[in-house]
């Protein structure tokens, strides 16, 4: 529960630190401005505070590993929802709404998940989990897409090292083997989830072509 309200205020805390140009930028999402990942953002805190107030009291289906839909094809940009989210991130039009609605939002997601008991289970997309699985799903969400935030913006805030560092954990048992210790966290959640690909020498340490990464995570 702290890691996630850790990664989720430093991601909330780049957001507010941007400039109204820093908005037209690319962002690490194929097809998205940072513009489009800010809207996303609010409607990634307004799943969790529906998620959250949606208990069951039926036995988990999933947990924060099993809950990711794997695909092996890399996101186009094409898909009718991300369609959706540019098209409802132009609508804004003055970034500074964008940043007054996540914060507003999002930080009634983070109040909602300190006050939630990480034992009481929860449902999103027709699965169970509990809200410790469920709110740890967000972590690596958060500190991903914190990394698409920064990725054309050096100078933004980065994710704490320790979600970095609990990110990489959770890829490395979804993808099933750990990442050679020579990479460090940030580079084996890019290359890992297919945000950039390895170098000669990464790919070397990673082995043969055919290995299980990238993970495209949905």
């Amino acid at each position: 529960m702290d890691l996630f309200s850790r990664t989720w205020t430093a991601l909330r805390a780049a957001v507010a630190g941007l400039s109204d140009e820093d908005f037209g930028r690319p962002s690490g999402c194929t097809g998205w401005l940072v513009r489009d990942l800010v809207c996303h953002l609010i409607v990634d805190a307004q799943d969790v505070l529906i998620t959250l107030a949606t208990p069951s009291d039926r036995e988990p289906t999933r947990d924060a590993l099993t809950y990711w839909h794997i695909s092996d094809t890399p996101p186009t940009g094409d898909d009718p929802l991300d369609a959706l989210t540019v098209r409802l991130a132009a609508a804004y039009e003055d970034p500074q709404l964008l940043k007054f609605q996540l914060d507003d939002v999002g930080s009634a997601a983070g109040r909602a998940a300190l006050l939630a008991d990480p034992d009481g289970r929860v449902g999103t997309r027709d699965e169970i989990l509990t809200v410790g699985d469920f709110l740890a799903t967000y972590v690596l969400e958060w500190t991903l897409h914190h990394l698409d935030l920064t990725a054309h913006l050096p100078d933004a805030g980065q994710p704490p090292a320790e979600g970095l560092a609990r990110s990489r954990e959770m890829l490395e048992r979804i993808a099933g083997s750990p990442f050679p210790k020579s990479f460090h966290d940030v580079d084996a959640l890019l290359v890992g989830t297919g945000r950039r690909a390895p170098t000669e020498a990464e790919q070397a340490e990673l082995g043969t072509p055919d290995s299980t990464v990238p993970l495209y995570l949905g």
